[in-house]
Formats: structure tokens, C-alpha cells, sequence
């Protein structure tokens, strides 16, 4: 048993039992309640056969520690803050180690002035998350993100080639916030000019333009802080009229919907996947993303706003025929021409 754990008086009174009424060995005694010879003696002495003489004492010590504040420190603390209420706790420390050869750290220093109530901590308020804004119609706002495909997948001339060089293979994803419907293209590499053509073969499958496409802040969506040069992104995205949103650094809930999908991937498809190229790799997430846009979706509600298990393109059906009757206020979806065959 850890140091510091605490028995009840109706384990107390078991092992006292076992031990002097049972006449058990001690040492047997000790091991099944997982303590120590010395305790079940300790238990023996106090022991006057009523459950109150069993009972857990305070453990609070008699005498102050050796290291705790002297009746000198604390008068000098407690003056210092009544004369300057408003003082912080840096500048506090530092006038009492010049002043009065304070040589306590800050932790301990600050410890003892918000436990003995000299100026109490400070309770910051809780952040409550926002409640976030899904879309009621496809095409208005679609999230994107990239991940590693597992090195525990690669077979073959996969494995050989990341075991020479550490090239390693990434999924994109772009998924739509209404349908749930997504887009996944492996790449080799994770690069801004990777990033655009993901997006032009998003557009293509989807047969529709988004009016926002939100990402993190990873350099292959945006450019550092400071840098003047256009992203390829965002040029792209400037061209075709798409806004190009940035959610909260280190704050991947926001783009929770795409974020979620990955944990899909990895317990459906990625657990089971082995592939020896790219091109495999390619043909097989391919049928994956064909099997995830078929798969219901508890998550989804149809017109009346009831949860019902819809798979991403029957949502997408309904919310066609709601656009077709001109019975959403939503903007309007931008689709594009498909050249014929």
C-alpha cells in the first residue's frame, strides 16, 4: 500500500481478526491488507476492543516545520502587503531578499502568502466554449486539414523507401460542415503548391464552390506571421471567390468536424490498410472515401431538425431538393460546368 492511505475501521478490525482471533501469521496478515508488521502492531496497541479507538487520527503535525516561515518572515510579509496592496509578487520577493535576506523561492514565497490568507488566489473565470455555427446548406463553408498516413501501413517498396530516406505519405481532407461528406487525396509531401491542387480536385469531386474553406495555421494553409508574400492558397482561393478562414492557434476543436473524421480513419480504415505504392495507396483510399460518404452519419438531422441516420449523400439529396424549391434563405450555392465527355 502507498505511503499516506488511510485504512477504515472495518479494515482495521478484519486484519485484527485474521490475525489475533484466527491467529493467522503476522506477516500473512500484512501482505493480504497490503501493510506493513509495524502497523498491524500500532493497531494492536490502540486496539481496546470498541471501533472508536480504531478510528483515523488527525495527521496534521504538533510542531511547526523546520523550514516554516519564522514569526519574523511573516511580519515582514504581512507589512509589506498591507503598505503596498497593489504590489506584485516578483516585486514583493525581491524587496524582501534586499531588505531582510528573504531566501525562500517564489512557489514557496507565493504558497504561503495566498495559504495564510494575506491576499487570496485569484480565481480566473472558466472559458466557456462557444457554441459553433454549423451551416444549414451545403457549399457554405467546408473544413481542410492533412495528416500522416501510419508508417505501420507501409509494405514493400513503401517500407523500403522510408526506411532509406524517412519519406513518409499524407492524407488532405476536405469535408463539407452540413453533409459530412469528405474528399481525401494521399500525397507525398506536405507543401503549399500540394495544398492548391488538393483544392482544385476538391472542387471538381464536389461540383460545387464553397464560400469559406477554414484550416489551422500549419505552413502548407498560410504564411508565417510577418511575411508579405502571398500563400499560393490564398492566391488561388482569391481568384476563385472563396474566403480563405484561419481558426484560433492551438485550437484544433474548431475545426472539429474534419479533426473527428481522422479519428474515423485511423479506427476503420488505417487500422486494417497495408499498401507497397503510391498508386495502391491511392486506389484504396479512394474506396474508402466512397465507402465513408455511404455510411450513415448519427450526427446528421434532416428538414425538421430530428436526428436520423443519414449517410453523407443522402443529406446532400435532401438539402438539392430543399434548393430546388427555393425553400432555403441560405447563399447561393456556386456550382461548377463539367466539360462533357
Amino acid at each position: 500500500m502507498s505511503r499516506g492511505v488511510r485504512f477504515t475501521i472495518r479494515e482495521k478490525e478484519r486484519a485484527l481478526k485474521m490475525w489475533l482471533g484466527d491467529h493467522e501469521d503476522v506477516l500473512c496478515v500484512a501482505r493480504k491488507v497490503k501493510c506493513t508488521e509495524q502497523t498491524l502492531y500500532r493497531w494492536k496497541k490502540r486496539y481496546d476492543g470498541t471501533r472508536e479507538s480504531l478510528q483515523n487520527k488527525s495527521s496534521r503535525p504538533h510542531t511547526p516545520h523546520p523550514n516554516a516561515h519564522t514569526k519574523e518572515e511573516q511580519e515582514y510579509i504581512r507589512r509589506l502587503f498591507e503598505e503596498q496592496p497593489n504590489i506584485s509578487y516578483a516585486e514583493a520577493l525581491g524587496i524582501l531578499r534586499q531588505k531582510y535576506a528573504y531566501s525562500r523561492t517564489y512557489y514557496g514565497f507565493y504558497r504561503y502568502v495566498v495559504k495564510s490568507g494575506i491576499r487570496p488566489k485569484e480565481q480566473l473565470e472558466k472559458y466557456e466554449p462557444q457554441p459553433y455555427e454549423t451551416p444549414e446548406m451545403f457549399g457554405i463553408k467546408m473544413q481542410m486539414d492533412v495528416k500522416y498516413v501510419p508508417k505501420e501501413c507501409f509494405r514493400g517498396a513503401a517500407q523500403e523507401r522510408y526506411e532509406a530516406s524517412g519519406a513518409r505519405f499524407y492524407q488532405y481532407t476536405m469535408i463539407d460542415e452540413t453533409t459530412r461528406e469528405r474528399f481525401l487525396y494521399p500525397y507525398t509531401e506536405v507543401s503549399a503548391r500540394a495544398t492548391a491542387d488538393f483544392v482544385k480536385r476538391a472542387i471538381v469531386y464536389f461540383g460545387y464552390l464553397p464560400h469559406i474553406i477554414q484550416t489551422d495555421n500549419g505552413g502548407e494553409f498560410t504564411n508565417s506571421k510577418g511575411c508579405k508574400k502571398v500563400h499560393i492558397l490564398d492566391e488561388l482561393l482569391g481568384k476563385l471567390r472563396i474566403k480563405h478562414q484561419l481558426i484560433r492557434p492551438y485550437t484544433p476543436r474548431h475545426n472539429g468536424k474534419v479533426e473527428r473524421s481522422h479519428r474515423t480513419d485511423g479506427e476503420n480504415f488505417y487500422r486494417t490498410l497495408t499498401f507497397e505504392t503510391y498508386d495502391e495507396l491511392k486506389e484504396k483510399m479512394q474506396e474508402w472515401n466512397i465507402r465513408y460518404n455511404n455510411r450513415p452519419h448519427s450526427s446528421l438531422r434532416n428538414i425538421e431538425g430530428k436526428r436520423v441516420w443519414f449517410t453523407p449523400l443522402q443529406k446532400r439529396a435532401e438539402l438539392m431538393t430543399v434548393l430546388k424549391a427555393g425553400q432555403t434563405d441560405s447563399p447561393r450555392v456556386r456550382f461548377i460546368r463539367r466539360k462533357a465527355a
